[in-house]
């Protein structure tokens, strides 16, 4: 059983997903920081200084000044600015993976074409043939 355990780690597909895992957990954070510190701020100024990341509804009676009061205090609340945040998140992800996969098709080799696949007589062609045989 360890030496099947031992085979399938040093496969290539899973070294290829574990690597594949640490990347996009990297990638992730960066996309993070993109989103929060440099587009939420740009969006916030153009639409007229607003926060996504402070954007919320208190679903108590209590009416907390910050996100972060209203989740310290244990009041509910519906957090739709960071919903709109991870939005943004993933369709900056969704782009770059649309992106690398893209680029990647591009350096790949082309494989040759199939060769046609031999075409026999169509229908039409047998039949007349049939009928040309019947006629005699």
């Amino acid at each position: 059983m360890l030496k099947e355990f031992k085979d399938f780690i040093s496969k290539g597909n899973v070294m290829d997903l574990a690597v594949g895992i640490i990347i996009g957990a990297a990638f992730t954070a960066i996309v993070s920081s993109l989103v929060g510190d440099l587009i939420n701020p740009i969006l916030g100024l153009i639409l007229g200084g607003v926060n996504f990341s402070d954007m919320f509804i208190s679903l108590s009676d209590a009416a907390p000044v910050s996100l972060a009061a209203a989740k310290e205090a244990g009041n509910p609340v519906f957090a739709y600015g960071a919903f709109i945040t991870a939005c943004i998140n993933f369709l900056i992800i969704a782009w770059v993976v649309f992106m690398l996969v893209k680029t990647m098709n591009k350096l790949m080799p082309k494989a040759p074409p199939a060769p046609p696949a031999p075409t026999g007589p169509t229908e039409l062609d047998v039949l007349k043939e049939i009928l040309a045989a019947v006629k005699k």
